[in-house]
């Protein structure tokens, strides 16, 4: 049971060692584990620092050069996307496995917030940063360069990074869901997304998609882009005002999943089949994507993986060791039933 006074104020470290009969310098020594001192010594501090309910400062340490830091920054665009949590998970895992602690950014896609997020935990002395996407603001960049720490970008990859970089070229995976979808036999197909006021990778993927649909003799006959989140709701309710002003469409791309089971759950809500009267494509292969009622046509990439993996540059550059500066992780288009084929349609 802690003593009354950690109930009531911060215990602080001279306190801890009083408690054991050490010096302050001794009970540092043994929070550090820098060694030393004796087994019986560093059991009566750890006890005591059990007992106290002491919390040390490790922010505090590194500021004064006592210790080197185990905070790795990462930035995402915003919880809400499983695909990024997934992401998120991957790193946290790889880095908490190694002593490393994760501190969170998210920076709603744009690059100000990103900005003000990097010049924040830059101010910490973080170990790395993880960054998504490969668009950053000059200011940004100029303090990234200046900072002389591990950054690894994600998700879009950049074969030419600030230092490394982790992802999938998002263009050819567009490029590759769109030959697919005219290959089934589709002419006439539109895609439902999000827009954003910057550059990001579901941009890069519709035009990768428009190139292979053009390419093969097809067209897309509308992209509608929402000022939302990519999330099932606007999925539902964007499909319903693509159909309300478009009468000719044969399929829809999605910009994930949850969009297209959004989608799925308006045509099906209003008597259209799914994929006799109208086909669904989504991207990323969510979890979702197995438990719809019928199997989404999607593209898989491996999102824990690619956490792990940015994860494990970013602890090979802290180790000394030697790294590839980027990793093309790739994706798998999944065929699903919720797109006809060329036999079927034939």
């Amino acid at each position: 049971m802690a003593d009354k006074s950690s109930k009531t104020n911060k215990v602080s470290l001279s306190q801890v060692a009083k408690a054991a009969g050490v010096s302050k310098m001794t009970a540092s020594r043994v929070l550090r584990g820098d060694g030393g001192y004796s087994e019986k010594t560093r059991a009566l501090v750890m006890q005591k620092v059990d007992k106290l309910g002491y919390l040390p400062n490790r922010l505090a340490s590194v500021f004064a050069g006592d210790q080197i830091s185990t905070f790795v920054g990462v930035s995402i665009p915003d919880l809400g996307n499983e695909i990024f949590a997934q992401v998120l998970e991957g790193i946290d895992r790889k880095l908490g496995a190694f002593g490393h602690q994760t501190v969170l950014g998210l920076t709603q896609h744009t690059p100000e917030e990103e900005e003000n997020w990097i010049r924040t935990v830059l101010s910490w002395q973080p170990a790395g940063l993880i960054l998504t996407g490969r668009s950053h603001a000059p200011r940004a960049i100029e303090m990234l360069r200046n900072a002389a720490i591990p950054i690894v970008e994600i998700w879009d990859l950049n074969s030419s990074p600030l230092d490394m970089s982790v992802g999938i070229n998002h263009f050819d995976a567009g490029f590759d869901m769109g030959r697919y979808l005219v290959g089934c036999g589709y002419r006439n197909i539109a895609y439902v997304g999000t827009s954003h006021d910057t550059a990001n990778a579901a941009t890069t993927r519709l035009a990768g998609f428009t190139k292979a649909v053009e390419g093969g003799g097809g067209r897309v006959t509308r992209h509608l882009c929402l000022h939302d989140t990519a999330a099932y709701y606007p999925g539902f309710y964007g499909t319903e005002q693509l159909l309300a002003s478009t009468t000719d469409v044969e399929c829809i791309f999605y910009q994930n999943d949850a969009m297209a089971f959004g989608g799925m759950q308006y045509c099906t809500a209003n008597g259209m089949d799914v994929p006799g009267d109208i086909g669904i494509a989504g991207w990323g292969n969510l979890p979702i994507a197995s438990v719809m009622p019928k199997r989404l046509t999607s593209m898989h990439v491996p999102h824990l993986k690619l956490g792990q993996v940015a994860a494990e540059m970013m602890l090979a550059r802290l180790s000394g060791e030697p790294v590839v500066n980027y990793r093309d992780i790739g994706f798998k288009l999944i065929p699903g039933s919720t797109v006809k084929n060329v036999m079927a349609r034939g």
